[in-house]
């Protein structure tokens, strides 16, 4: 295998193993379901023993086991197969040093900033970018270790649920670049002093920050003068984005036109427009932020802004769908991945910014990890949902029953602890030329309202 992601020796090498069977590998796994041919199987140990699934990875495909006991097929023996895992990351971003890699994390909107980035980063040459969410102490290690070493530039998204879990993600990655989307109410339930907690531990991603890197920060935020003040602590170079006055990008206009926008913003002084394929208000800000950060990985203006100008919305972060019903159709707009206080009111701002044929309808889930504050921040979505000319709320989730006992009368269409028991509500009354948006925590099983209005049984509505 000429182009071998990996070859049993390489791998023994970087992580002081004993090969046992020769192989070479076009990738790594580390989860039976998603084995490709050629992968190298990592078996990792949590509830269970991911040695007992060796046989299964082998039969989907993998060539290579990196194994910490005997098993049939040929492996590198180790002592502890996570922190193997680990050590062939950092030897794959040893062994490119040529590759300048972004960093991004944030309360808000991190995975949808991370692949608009990539997206600029693969139309400039050869990258690479983790997959879905992987941005924890298991999936930074893992995108790592799948990196080719003649990558060029390479974008991580890094997450938390609690203080101290960035630092090391940060440090495996050594970033060129990193950004903060926003800081705002998320995982409170996680930090004895709140919010403050939350900006301390995303500002955790500058400890393994590269000397002269670049930091990309949110000017809006109310945590952006103490982020400025952590990222110059270890040299950093702070850019910054949004509305504020004095922002290295500052947005001067976000216009919705049909199924996208318009962004226009000062750069340094430079002023010019461009397309994207959102209607988020979000994205306005999150757009510089990109661009931002393309710039910083030394990716051309002009790659960056055909990148923003095809980036369409990802399944379950703001995605559209056209749904067929007797009488028309209705469009469903998709935000069921997640949610906290901030892209709640972000989406519903976006949704009263939108023009519509029918009604503007949500079904919302519970927003989770909140802590001791958590009916309030439910409760006071029914402002926002007002200031949007909402027609019809459907809530799902014990949470949830504070927004719901916040509702005018005239708002309220239906209402279940349980998500699944909302289904038919929901779906029976939806009317052509509604837009239905989705939206809850991922935990809180809004997908699952999302799935049934997309898969609506047309011969059940006649």
């Amino acid at each position: 295998m000429p182009d071998a992601l990996w070859t049993a020796d390489e791998i023994a090498q970087a992580i002081g193993g004993q090969v046992a069977g020769d192989f070479a590998v076009s990738g790594v796994s580390i989860d039976t379901r998603s084995v490709e041919p050629g992968d190298l199987f990592v078996p990792l140990i949590g509830v269970r023993d991911g040695h007992d699934f060796v046989p299964q990875a082998v039969a989907n495909g993998a060539t290579g086991v990196l194994a910490a006991r005997a098993v049939d097929a040929p492996a590198v023996v180790v002592a502890d197969t996570f922190k193997a895992l680990e050590a062939l990351g950092v030897a794959a971003r040893e062994r490119a040093p040529q590759c300048k890699r972004g960093a991004v994390t944030g309360s808000v909107g991190k995975t949808s900033v991370t692949r608009a980035i990539e997206a600029g980063l693969r139309l400039a040459g050869k990258a690479h970018a983790s997959v879905k969410s992987y941005n924890n102490h298991i999936g930074v290690p893992l995108t790592l270790a799948r990196m080719p070493r003649d990558t060029e530039r390479a974008v991580f998204e890094v997450g938390m649920n609690h203080a101290d879990e960035i630092v090391p993600l940060s440090g495996f990655v050594q970033p060129h670049a990193v950004a903060i989307t926003t800081v705002g109410p998320v995982h409170l339930e996680n930090f004895a002093d709140g919010e403050q907690g939350v900006a301390r531990a995303k500002a955790e991603i500058f400890a393994g920050l590269r000397p002269g890197g670049v930091a990309v920060l949110n000017a809006d935020n109310r945590w952006f003068d103490f982020l400025k003040a952590e990222a110059e602590k270890v040299g950093a170079t702070v850019w910054s984005f949004g509305e504020a006055t004095g922002a290295t990008a500052r947005l001067t206009s976000f216009q919705v036109e049909g199924e996208g926008a318009t962004v226009s913003v000062d750069l340094r002084g430079e002023t010019f427009s461009f397309p994207i394929r959102q209607t988020g208000v979000h994205w306005g800000p999150n757009s510089l932020c990109v661009l931002l950060m393309l710039e910083a990985l030394d990716v051309p203006r002009e790659t960056a802004l055909a990148a923003l100008a095809a980036f369409a919305p990802i399944e379950g972060r703001g995605a559209e769908k056209t749904i067929r019903i007797p009488g028309g159709a209705f469009t469903l707009v998709d935000e069921s991945y997640n949610a906290n206080p901030v892209s709640m009111q972000a989406a519903l701002k976006t949704l009263g910014a939108r023009k519509v044929a029918g009604r503007r309808v949500i079904a919302l889930t519970d927003m989770l990890e909140l802590g001791e504050d958590s009916a309030r921040f439910h409760a006071e979505l029914a402002e926002p949902i007002a200031a949007a000319n909402v027609d019809m709320v459907f809530l799902a989730g014990v949470h949830m029953k504070s927004l719901w006992e916040a509702l005018p009368p005239t708002r309220r269409g239906g209402y279940a602890e349980v998500t699944e028991k909302l289904t038919l509500a929901l779906t029976g009354a939806v009317q052509p030329g509604d837009v239905v948006m989705v939206k809850g925590s991922n935990g809180s099983k809004a997908g699952a309202l999302a799935a049934a209005l997309a898969t609506i049984d047309l011969g059940e509505q006649g």
